[in-house]
């Protein structure tokens, strides 16, 4: 089925459905172009903590990039509200299938006509997505890796993407301070993550194996490649709950993966260690929240 795109999108608003770490940086880019931005999430502090990242963060984000204009957010309870005539829906809940089918189904009977449903998943292909929804000409992953810092997004089609949606969000999103990159063909893991999984993984392993504490696997990074950060700093900010859904996902399609990784992260997350979110991960010098 042919797809018209929503040429009126600077008039309408964007929404991002889930506002954890990840779904309030897209809303800051998303802010960042002038237009509004709605927040959505079942949890009352969640999305109130959302919303002030993005109110205290968008003024720099702005200041940094030439023609960037700061945009209006809000956020709410309520699916409904939040999806009234936006023009752009980016999933971002957490990495269970189950979850992302749910919500794709509400999506696509609740959203305009025209609006373009998209998946933050950091792991799943939007193919998984379709069992409940009746317009897949319009369902697509964008994947964001850690605006506003590193701001490349993969592209991919569900499979069943019309052309159009795919050449216009690789058109649009730069006007939001990010760079899109089109994955050609369905990839777990899409492009760069392919390539940091192996690394993250690897450093998971060793530290597993007593070989290094994650302080020395970071640091070593660091000299060796002149990163200001290792592998186990950045997992702190994603989130260690986050990274083993991932991780588990990688599992069920490829069995052979070694355990160990996922052990270890079992174990942080048992003690409520799940990295910058909580106050302390793979590091322990974060602020409490």
């Amino acid at each position: 089925m042919t797809f018209t795109v929503p040429e009126d999108y600077a008039s309408r608003p964007a929404v991002v459905v889930g506002a954890g770490t990840l779904g309030r940086r897209i809303a800051l880019m998303l802010a960042s172009a002038g237009g509004e931005v709605r927040i959505y999430d079942l949890a009352p502090e969640v999305r109130t903590a959302a919303e002030a990242y993005v109110t205290q963060q968008l003024p720099a984000v702005v200041a940094a990039r030439a023609g960037a204009r700061a945009g209006r957010v809000s956020s709410t309870g309520d699916l409904t509200e939040a999806l009234r005539d936006a023009w752009l829906v980016v999933e971002a809940v957490p990495e269970r299938l189950p979850l992302k089918i749910e919500v794709f189904g509400q999506l696509d009977r609740l959203a305009a006509p025209d609006a373009i449903l998209a998946s933050n998943s950091s792991s799943y292909a939007s193919r998984l997505f379709l069992e409940k929804v009746e317009h897949p000409e319009r369902v697509l992953n964008t994947h964001f890796y850690m605006p506003p810092a590193q701001n490349a997004v993969d592209v991919m089609s569900s499979g069943q993407t019309d052309r159009a949606v795919m050449d216009f969000v690789l058109k649009v999103l730069p006007s939001f301070g990010v760079h899109p990159f089109e994955v050609r063909r369905e990839s777990t893991g899409f492009i760069f993550n392919r390539i940091w999984a192996a690394i993250k993984r690897e450093s998971l392993e060793v530290v597993a194996e007593g070989v290094a504490t994650p302080q020395d696997v970071d640091g070593m990074f660091q000299v060796n490649t002149g990163a200001p950060g290792g592998p186990f700093r950045l997992m702190d900010q994603v989130g260690l709950d986050v990274v083993l859904d991932i991780e588990e996902h990688y599992a069920a399609e490829n069995p052979d993966l070694p355990e160990g990784p996922r052990k270890l992260l079992r174990e942080y997350i048992s003690r409520g260690e799940l990295g910058v979110k909580t106050g302390a991960g793979f590091y322990d010098d974060y602020p409490k929240r």
